[in-house]
């Protein structure tokens, strides 16, 4: 991992936020619709928590409810994510190492940080985008080698 590159470089943006108010069902609509496992909530323009596809999970009901599927749906309807979000997330800088990020993701074993410019969410970094800086810097690295290998071939 470049020991210099910035959080800003590499996160996911414009970031797509959330309002306490809105339902578990719509939550998990703007996840599936985003192809995103996270979404910062935000009231009043600041960040207050984020709820993630396995908080929503956590929140249904468990295979033995008495519930029909019509309720159980419902029940998603008119519960709000306000109640099952993480308040207070942590979360990061756009200045940020991104090896810093790393870390903070690493130890404390979540997959995503809010990333805050001020008190404004301005984007996401995530366990996908490390993958995706890996992934380029080895085409990097093995694009810099063929080019080597090319230049001693014609010496």
């Amino acid at each position: 991992m470049r020991k210099h590159s910035r959080v800003a470089e590499w996160m996911s943006k414009p970031p797509i936020v959330v309002a306490p108010t809105i339902s578990l069902a719509q939550a998990q609509q703007i996840m599936q619709q985003h192809n995103i496992r996270r979404l910062p909530v935000v009231q009043d323009n600041q960040l207050v928590g984020i709820i993630t596809w396995g908080d929503l999970r956590e929140a249904q009901p468990s295979n033995a409810t008495i519930l029909s599927m019509y309720e159980w749906r419902a029940l998603l309807d008119r519960v709000t994510i306000a109640g099952c979000m993480t308040r207070n997330p942590v979360t990061t800088t756009p200045d940020a190492l991104v090896i810093d990020a790393a870390r903070d993701m690493y130890l404390r074993k979540i997959s995503g940080l809010p990333v805050v410019d001020g008190e404004r969410v301005v984007g996401m970094i995530t366990e996908s985008d490390l993958f995706r800086l890996l992934i380029e810097e080895e085409i990097q690295v093995e694009e810099g080698t063929r080019a080597q290998k090319t230049r001693m071939a014609s010496l």
